[in-house]
Order: structure tokens, then C-alpha cells, then sequence
């Protein structure tokens, strides 16, 4: 599982910066701001023998899918883009079920 807390801030790719903008209109600071927002869901992917993880989160203006690895505690964006219909989907199905996860905890007390 990996430690948000741990992390020590962004490592960019020269040539990922702009073709990323270029292809998605994802700026980095854009981003970068997802990172920041709540709620945000990660998972755990692979490609090839480096791990990477999938986030879907929000910035001030959309929905969006990050693709990232993290190398000596830095996370290093390999791809930001808008989220896709199924991934919209899977993260609003995901944010309700910890919504009724939540509402359960507090119908206990």
C-alpha cells in the first residue's frame, strides 16, 4: 500500500509535460491538483516489472484518471486525462459505496 504521507513531491518527464497537455489538455498543475482533492480512489496496476497506480479523482474542474509510479519517493505522472465513461462509473459506484459504509457506522453509534 502506498504512504501519500511519505512522498516528497512530483518528478515530471521532460517529454511527458507537454505531450500529455498536448494530447489531453491535463496541465501539471492540474494534475498535481488531484492529488490534493478528496475523495480520491487508487489502485494498483502493473506495466511490464515497474509498479504503477491508477487514481481517479477530481480537480476544480473535472473528473480525471492519472496514471503514475512513484521512484525514490516522488510521484512521477506517466498520464492524466479525462476520465472515460466505465472509469466515471466506477468511481461514482465506489464513492457511494463508502458513503453507505460511512452511514452505517454512524446508524451503530
Amino acid at each position: 500500500m502506498i504512504e501519500l504521507n511519505d512522498i516528497e513531491g512530483f518528478e515530471w518527464d521532460e517529454g511527458n509535460k507537454q505531450k500529455n497537455y498536448d494530447k489531453h489538455k491535463v496541465s501539471i498543475k492540474e494534475a498535481e491538483e488531484v492529488f490534493n482533492s478528496q475523495p480520491f480512489i487508487v489502485v494498483r496496476t502493473a506495466y511490464l516489472n515497474e509498479e504503477r497506480f491508477q487514481m481517479f479523482g477530481e480537480s476544480k474542474h473535472r473528473l480525471i484518471s492519472i496514471i503514475f509510479t512513484i521512484r525514490k519517493n516522488k510521484i512521477r505522472i506517466i498520464s492524466a486525462r479525462d476520465m472515460s465513461k466505465k472509469e466515471r462509473k466506477f468511481y461514482e459506484d465506489k464513492l457511494k459505496e463508502e458513503i453507505k459504509g460511512y452511514s452505517r457506522l454512524q446508524d451503530r453509534r
